[in-house]
Protein backbone atom coordinates (compact mmCIF):
# COMPACT_ATOMS: atom_id res chain seq x y z
CA UNK A 1 0.00 0.00 0.00
CA UNK A 2 1.59 3.40 -0.36
CA UNK A 3 -0.12 6.98 0.32
CA UNK A 4 0.35 10.11 1.66
CA UNK A 5 1.50 10.34 5.17
CA UNK A 6 -1.95 11.77 6.15
CA UNK A 7 -3.88 9.13 4.54
CA UNK A 8 -1.63 6.19 6.29
CA UNK A 9 -2.38 7.55 9.31
CA UNK A 10 -5.52 6.73 9.33
CA UNK A 11 -4.90 3.33 8.61
CA UNK A 12 -5.20 0.63 11.30
CA UNK A 13 -1.97 -1.74 11.86
CA UNK A 14 -1.86 -3.55 8.41
CA UNK A 15 0.15 -6.65 7.67
CA UNK A 16 0.65 -5.52 4.18
CA UNK A 17 3.97 -3.63 3.03
CA UNK A 18 2.89 0.08 3.29
CA UNK A 19 5.47 3.05 1.56
CA UNK A 20 4.37 6.83 2.05
CA UNK A 21 3.99 8.28 -1.38
CA UNK A 22 6.93 10.90 -2.10
CA UNK A 23 8.07 14.48 -2.70
CA UNK A 24 7.42 15.42 -5.78
CA UNK A 25 4.75 13.42 -7.02
CA UNK A 26 6.12 11.93 -10.03
CA UNK A 27 9.01 9.95 -8.21
CA UNK A 28 5.97 7.83 -6.64
CA UNK A 29 4.96 7.02 -10.21
CA UNK A 30 8.50 5.34 -10.41
CA UNK A 31 7.69 3.04 -7.28
CA UNK A 32 4.40 2.65 -8.82
CA UNK A 33 6.45 0.71 -11.86
CA UNK A 34 9.16 -0.97 -9.49
CA UNK A 35 5.83 -3.00 -7.93
CA UNK A 36 4.48 -3.97 -11.39
CA UNK A 37 2.88 -7.60 -10.89
CA UNK A 38 2.18 -7.17 -7.56
CA UNK A 39 -1.12 -6.54 -6.06
CA UNK A 40 -0.55 -2.43 -4.68
CA UNK A 41 -3.56 -0.11 -3.15
CA UNK A 42 -2.26 3.61 -3.87
CA UNK A 43 -4.92 5.58 -1.69
CA UNK A 44 -5.50 9.33 -2.72
CA UNK A 45 -8.34 12.03 -1.48
CA UNK A 46 -12.34 11.61 -2.48
CA UNK A 47 -12.85 11.66 -6.10
CA UNK A 48 -8.91 10.81 -7.87
CA UNK A 49 -10.35 11.99 -11.15
CA UNK A 50 -11.15 15.45 -10.20
CA UNK A 51 -8.09 17.34 -9.67
CA UNK A 52 -6.22 14.38 -8.12
CA UNK A 53 -3.65 11.67 -8.84
CA UNK A 54 -6.15 9.62 -11.05
CA UNK A 55 -5.18 11.13 -14.27
CA UNK A 56 -1.85 11.31 -13.88
CA UNK A 57 -1.31 7.51 -12.92
CA UNK A 58 -3.88 6.44 -15.51
CA UNK A 59 -1.55 8.16 -17.97
CA UNK A 60 1.35 6.48 -16.78
CA UNK A 61 -0.32 3.03 -16.51
CA UNK A 62 -2.26 0.59 -19.24
CA UNK A 63 -5.83 0.57 -18.79
CA UNK A 64 -5.70 -3.31 -18.10
CA UNK A 65 -3.38 -2.63 -14.76
CA UNK A 66 -5.54 -0.44 -12.49
CA UNK A 67 -8.75 -0.39 -11.33
CA UNK A 68 -10.41 3.17 -9.21
CA UNK A 69 -12.48 2.59 -5.91
CA UNK A 70 -13.94 6.20 -5.64
CA UNK A 71 -15.05 8.06 -3.11
CA UNK A 72 -16.87 11.70 -2.78
CA UNK A 73 -14.51 14.04 -4.00
CA UNK A 74 -13.59 17.32 -2.04
CA UNK A 75 -15.72 19.24 -4.58
CA UNK A 76 -18.70 17.03 -3.22
CA UNK A 77 -18.27 17.02 0.55
CA UNK A 78 -17.40 20.77 0.62
CA UNK A 79 -21.26 21.69 -1.22
CA UNK A 80 -22.61 19.40 1.52
CA UNK A 81 -21.47 21.26 4.21
CA UNK A 82 -22.58 24.65 2.75
CA UNK A 83 -25.43 23.63 1.31
CA UNK A 84 -24.28 24.75 -2.49
CA UNK A 85 -25.33 22.68 -5.44
CA UNK A 86 -21.96 21.68 -7.40
CA UNK A 87 -23.59 21.70 -10.60
CA UNK A 88 -23.70 26.18 -10.27
CA UNK A 89 -20.28 26.39 -8.18
CA UNK A 90 -16.96 27.06 -9.73
CA UNK A 91 -14.56 24.35 -8.95
CA UNK A 92 -10.56 25.03 -8.44
CA UNK A 93 -7.42 22.91 -8.28
CA UNK A 94 -5.54 25.82 -6.80
CA UNK A 95 -2.93 23.38 -5.05
CA UNK A 96 0.08 23.53 -7.42
CA UNK A 97 -2.02 26.17 -9.61
CA UNK A 98 -1.36 29.65 -9.30
CA UNK A 99 -3.84 31.45 -7.36
CA UNK A 100 -4.86 34.02 -10.25
CA UNK A 101 -6.34 31.25 -11.92
CA UNK A 102 -9.40 32.53 -10.07
CA UNK A 103 -9.40 35.72 -11.87
CA UNK A 104 -11.68 34.89 -14.88
CA UNK A 105 -14.57 33.58 -11.85
CA UNK A 106 -14.34 36.86 -9.53
CA UNK A 107 -17.56 38.29 -9.87
CA UNK A 108 -20.12 38.87 -6.81
CA UNK A 109 -22.48 36.27 -6.29
CA UNK A 110 -20.02 33.39 -7.61
CA UNK A 111 -19.64 30.83 -5.87
CA UNK A 112 -16.53 29.15 -5.73
CA UNK A 113 -14.58 25.66 -4.16
CA UNK A 114 -10.53 25.71 -4.35
CA UNK A 115 -8.97 23.12 -3.45
CA UNK A 116 -5.40 24.92 -1.43
CA UNK A 117 -2.37 22.92 -0.57
CA UNK A 118 -1.89 24.52 2.87
CA UNK A 119 -2.92 27.11 5.78
CA UNK A 120 -0.78 29.32 4.62
CA UNK A 121 -2.30 29.37 0.57
CA UNK A 122 -5.51 30.22 2.83
CA UNK A 123 -3.90 33.63 3.55
CA UNK A 124 -2.37 34.19 0.42
CA UNK A 125 -6.17 33.52 -1.23
CA UNK A 126 -7.76 36.01 1.16
CA UNK A 127 -4.90 38.69 0.64
CA UNK A 128 -5.01 37.84 -3.58
CA UNK A 129 -9.07 38.18 -3.53
CA UNK A 130 -8.42 41.67 -1.18
CA UNK A 131 -6.22 43.14 -3.54
CA UNK A 132 -8.37 42.59 -6.42
CA UNK A 133 -11.04 44.78 -4.95
CA UNK A 134 -13.21 41.92 -3.69
CA UNK A 135 -12.05 41.65 0.36
CA UNK A 136 -15.66 41.46 1.16
CA UNK A 137 -16.52 37.85 -0.16
CA UNK A 138 -17.17 35.77 2.86
CA UNK A 139 -15.04 32.77 3.23
CA UNK A 140 -15.13 29.24 5.27
CA UNK A 141 -12.13 27.09 5.12
CA UNK A 142 -12.43 23.90 5.58
CA UNK A 143 -9.72 21.22 6.98
CA UNK A 144 -9.41 17.48 6.57
CA UNK A 145 -13.10 16.62 5.48
CA UNK A 146 -14.76 14.08 6.40
CA UNK A 147 -11.83 12.95 8.45
CA UNK A 148 -11.35 12.93 12.68
CA UNK A 149 -9.53 16.23 12.10
CA UNK A 150 -12.34 17.76 10.24
CA UNK A 151 -12.25 21.80 10.97
CA UNK A 152 -14.32 24.75 9.57
CA UNK A 153 -13.52 28.70 9.89
CA UNK A 154 -15.31 31.23 8.30
CA UNK A 155 -13.76 34.98 7.56
CA UNK A 156 -14.17 37.58 4.92
CA UNK A 157 -11.00 37.61 2.45
CA UNK A 158 -9.90 41.35 3.85
CA UNK A 159 -10.03 40.15 7.54
CA UNK A 160 -8.16 37.10 7.11
CA UNK A 161 -8.36 33.37 8.82
CA UNK A 162 -7.72 33.63 12.67
CA UNK A 163 -6.12 30.02 13.22
CA UNK A 164 -3.69 28.30 11.35
CA UNK A 165 -4.83 26.08 8.94
CA UNK A 166 -2.99 23.02 7.66
CA UNK A 167 -3.23 20.51 4.98
CA UNK A 168 -5.81 19.57 2.88
CA UNK A 169 -7.67 22.47 2.98
CA UNK A 170 -11.38 23.71 0.37
CA UNK A 171 -12.10 26.95 0.27
CA UNK A 172 -15.30 27.93 0.00
CA UNK A 173 -15.83 31.49 -1.31
CA UNK A 174 -18.95 33.87 -1.74
CA UNK A 175 -17.72 36.70 -4.18
CA UNK A 176 -18.40 40.02 -2.82
CA UNK A 177 -16.80 42.98 -3.41
CA UNK A 178 -16.44 45.94 -6.29
CA UNK A 179 -12.88 45.04 -8.18
CA UNK A 180 -13.13 44.98 -11.65
CA UNK A 181 -14.96 41.99 -13.37
CA UNK A 182 -13.81 39.52 -16.55
CA UNK A 183 -17.22 39.50 -18.19
CA UNK A 184 -18.24 36.42 -20.16
CA UNK A 185 -18.61 37.97 -23.03
CA UNK A 186 -16.01 39.15 -26.21
CA UNK A 187 -14.58 42.09 -25.86
CA UNK A 188 -13.55 43.13 -22.36
CA UNK A 189 -12.23 46.46 -20.53
CA UNK A 190 -9.16 47.66 -22.03
CA UNK A 191 -8.01 48.87 -19.23
CA UNK A 192 -7.64 45.16 -17.83
CA UNK A 193 -4.72 44.89 -20.62
CA UNK A 194 -1.17 46.35 -19.66
CA UNK A 195 0.02 47.53 -22.83
CA UNK A 196 1.61 50.31 -24.85
CA UNK A 197 -1.14 50.66 -27.11
CA UNK A 198 -0.83 48.09 -29.25
CA UNK A 199 -4.21 46.40 -28.46
CA UNK A 200 -7.24 45.58 -30.25
CA UNK A 201 -9.29 48.01 -28.77
CA UNK A 202 -12.58 46.59 -27.29
CA UNK A 203 -15.10 46.97 -30.18
CA UNK A 204 -12.67 46.13 -32.74
CA UNK A 205 -11.73 42.68 -30.17
CA UNK A 206 -15.18 41.77 -29.68
CA UNK A 207 -15.48 41.56 -33.41
CA UNK A 208 -12.26 40.03 -34.61
CA UNK A 209 -13.22 37.13 -31.73
CA UNK A 210 -16.56 36.72 -33.26
CA UNK A 211 -15.01 36.04 -36.31
CA UNK A 212 -12.09 33.55 -34.98
CA UNK A 213 -15.58 31.74 -33.01
CA UNK A 214 -13.74 29.54 -30.31
CA UNK A 215 -14.63 26.27 -30.13
CA UNK A 216 -13.47 23.88 -27.40
CA UNK A 217 -10.04 22.06 -27.52
CA UNK A 218 -8.95 24.30 -30.52
CA UNK A 219 -6.11 26.00 -31.35
CA UNK A 220 -5.06 29.72 -32.12
CA UNK A 221 -1.93 31.10 -33.81
CA UNK A 222 -1.87 34.99 -32.66
CA UNK A 223 0.37 36.19 -34.95
CA UNK A 224 1.13 40.36 -33.81
CA UNK A 225 0.11 39.99 -30.28
CA UNK A 226 0.52 43.27 -29.40
CA UNK A 227 -0.83 43.03 -25.61
CA UNK A 228 -2.04 39.55 -25.97
CA UNK A 229 -5.89 40.68 -25.84
CA UNK A 230 -6.96 38.35 -28.47
CA UNK A 231 -5.20 34.83 -27.42
CA UNK A 232 -6.40 35.77 -23.92
CA UNK A 233 -9.73 36.38 -24.67
CA UNK A 234 -9.80 33.36 -26.67
CA UNK A 235 -8.63 31.16 -23.79
CA UNK A 236 -11.18 32.40 -21.40
CA UNK A 237 -13.64 31.10 -23.78
CA UNK A 238 -13.17 27.88 -22.90
CA UNK A 239 -10.42 26.08 -20.07
CA UNK A 240 -9.72 23.46 -23.13
CA UNK A 241 -8.59 25.83 -25.71
CA UNK A 242 -5.05 26.93 -26.62
CA UNK A 243 -2.89 29.65 -27.77
CA UNK A 244 0.35 30.55 -29.31
CA UNK A 245 0.77 34.33 -29.04
CA UNK A 246 3.72 34.85 -31.63
CA UNK A 247 5.45 38.56 -30.65
CA UNK A 248 8.20 40.24 -32.64
CA UNK A 249 9.32 42.45 -29.79
CA UNK A 250 11.01 40.85 -26.45
CA UNK A 251 9.28 43.86 -24.27
CA UNK A 252 5.96 42.86 -25.60
CA UNK A 253 5.97 39.46 -25.53
CA UNK A 254 7.47 39.78 -21.81
CA UNK A 255 3.59 41.83 -21.27
CA UNK A 256 1.83 38.94 -22.91
CA UNK A 257 2.69 36.97 -20.55
CA UNK A 258 1.94 39.17 -17.67
CA UNK A 259 -1.05 40.00 -18.74
CA UNK A 260 -1.91 35.98 -19.28
CA UNK A 261 -0.81 35.31 -15.61
CA UNK A 262 -2.76 38.30 -14.28
CA UNK A 263 -5.76 37.08 -16.04
CA UNK A 264 -5.92 33.88 -15.05
CA UNK A 265 -4.99 31.75 -18.24
CA UNK A 266 -1.43 31.58 -17.53
CA UNK A 267 -0.87 28.45 -19.85
CA UNK A 268 -0.74 31.25 -23.26
CA UNK A 269 2.92 30.07 -24.44
CA UNK A 270 4.22 32.85 -26.08
CA UNK A 271 6.94 32.80 -28.84
CA UNK A 272 9.39 35.87 -29.02
CA UNK A 273 9.91 36.29 -33.26
CA UNK A 274 9.49 37.58 -36.37
CA UNK A 275 6.19 35.17 -38.19
CA UNK A 276 6.76 33.40 -40.32
CA UNK A 277 10.44 32.21 -39.33
CA UNK A 278 8.74 31.73 -35.82
CA UNK A 279 6.16 29.62 -36.86
CA UNK A 280 8.45 26.84 -38.17
CA UNK A 281 8.40 24.58 -35.15
CA UNK A 282 5.46 25.63 -33.95
CA UNK A 283 2.13 23.00 -33.46
CA UNK A 284 -0.54 23.11 -36.11
CA UNK A 285 -3.01 25.43 -35.17
CA UNK A 286 -7.11 25.22 -35.90
CA UNK A 287 -7.71 28.97 -36.30
CA UNK A 288 -5.01 31.68 -36.89
CA UNK A 289 -5.02 35.73 -36.41
CA UNK A 290 -2.99 37.87 -38.01
CA UNK A 291 -3.12 41.05 -35.98
CA UNK A 292 0.42 42.34 -37.06
CA UNK A 293 3.21 41.69 -39.50
CA UNK A 294 0.86 41.26 -42.36
CA UNK A 295 2.56 40.09 -45.33
CA UNK A 296 2.45 38.41 -48.80
CA UNK A 297 5.02 35.79 -47.70
CA UNK A 298 3.08 35.69 -44.36
CA UNK A 299 -0.09 34.70 -45.72
CA UNK A 300 1.65 32.33 -48.60
CA UNK A 301 3.44 30.47 -45.83
CA UNK A 302 0.13 30.12 -44.01
CA UNK A 303 -1.87 29.02 -47.08
CA UNK A 304 0.77 26.02 -47.71
CA UNK A 305 1.50 24.94 -43.85
CA UNK A 306 -1.78 24.86 -42.27
CA UNK A 307 -4.03 22.22 -43.08
CA UNK A 308 -7.39 22.48 -44.75
CA UNK A 309 -10.55 23.26 -42.57
CA UNK A 310 -7.72 25.89 -40.73
CA UNK A 311 -9.58 29.36 -39.86
CA UNK A 312 -7.68 32.41 -40.80
CA UNK A 313 -9.34 36.12 -39.88
CA UNK A 314 -6.55 39.00 -40.58
CA UNK A 315 -7.33 42.63 -39.85
CA UNK A 316 -5.70 45.78 -42.03
CA UNK A 317 -5.24 49.10 -41.17
CA UNK A 318 -3.16 50.29 -43.82
CA UNK A 319 -4.05 51.13 -47.83
CA UNK A 320 -0.80 48.66 -48.43
CA UNK A 321 -2.39 45.80 -46.36
CA UNK A 322 -5.63 46.49 -47.07
CA UNK A 323 -4.73 45.99 -51.33
CA UNK A 324 -3.10 42.89 -49.99
CA UNK A 325 -6.32 41.44 -48.16
CA UNK A 326 -8.38 42.47 -51.02
CA UNK A 327 -6.32 40.78 -53.57
CA UNK A 328 -5.97 37.09 -51.55
CA UNK A 329 -10.14 37.64 -50.96
CA UNK A 330 -10.21 37.72 -54.58
CA UNK A 331 -8.31 34.69 -55.26
CA UNK A 332 -8.66 32.33 -52.61
CA UNK A 333 -12.09 33.46 -51.07
CA UNK A 334 -13.91 33.83 -48.00
CA UNK A 335 -15.28 37.44 -46.63
CA UNK A 336 -14.50 40.92 -46.48
CA UNK A 337 -16.14 43.31 -43.73
CA UNK A 338 -15.16 46.67 -43.67
CA UNK A 339 -15.42 48.24 -40.04
CA UNK A 340 -15.95 51.77 -38.98
CA UNK A 341 -15.71 53.37 -36.01
CA UNK A 342 -16.14 55.98 -33.62
CA UNK A 343 -16.58 57.50 -30.11
CA UNK A 344 -18.44 60.98 -28.65
CA UNK A 345 -15.74 62.88 -27.88
CA UNK A 346 -15.92 67.08 -26.11
CA UNK A 347 -15.83 69.09 -29.03
CA UNK A 348 -15.53 72.84 -27.78
CA UNK A 349 -18.50 73.07 -25.61
CA UNK A 350 -20.58 70.23 -27.07
CA UNK A 351 -19.67 66.44 -28.67
CA UNK A 352 -18.78 65.41 -32.06
CA UNK A 353 -17.38 62.08 -33.49
CA UNK A 354 -14.18 60.98 -33.54
CA UNK A 355 -13.08 57.94 -35.84
CA UNK A 356 -10.84 55.62 -35.86
CA UNK A 357 -8.96 54.24 -38.35
CA UNK A 358 -11.72 52.32 -40.76
CA UNK A 359 -10.60 48.14 -40.05
CA UNK A 360 -10.68 45.45 -43.14
CA UNK A 361 -11.32 42.16 -42.08
CA UNK A 362 -10.60 39.09 -43.83
CA UNK A 363 -12.29 35.67 -43.25
CA UNK A 364 -11.40 32.61 -44.65
CA UNK A 365 -11.33 28.93 -43.98
CA UNK A 366 -8.86 27.30 -45.90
Amino acid sequence: MIGPPRHLSLLPDLKAEIREWPVPFADGLEILKSLRGRRVVALASGDPFWFGAGSVIARTFPRAEWQVLSAPSTFALAAARMGWPVETSVCLGLHASPLSRMRPHLAPGVRILALLRDGDAVKEMAEYLSAEGFGASEVTALQALGGPGERVERFTAQAGPDADLTHPVCAAIEVAGDGAVVTAASGLDDTLFDSDGQITKRPMRALTLSALAPRPFERLWDIGGGSGSIAIEWLLSHPSTEAISVEVRADRAQRIAENAARLGVDRLRVVTGEAPEALTDLPDPDVVFVGGGLSERLLGTLAGRCAPGTRLVANAVTLESEALLTHWQGTAGGTLLRIELAEAHPLGQRRGWRAAYPVVQWSMTL
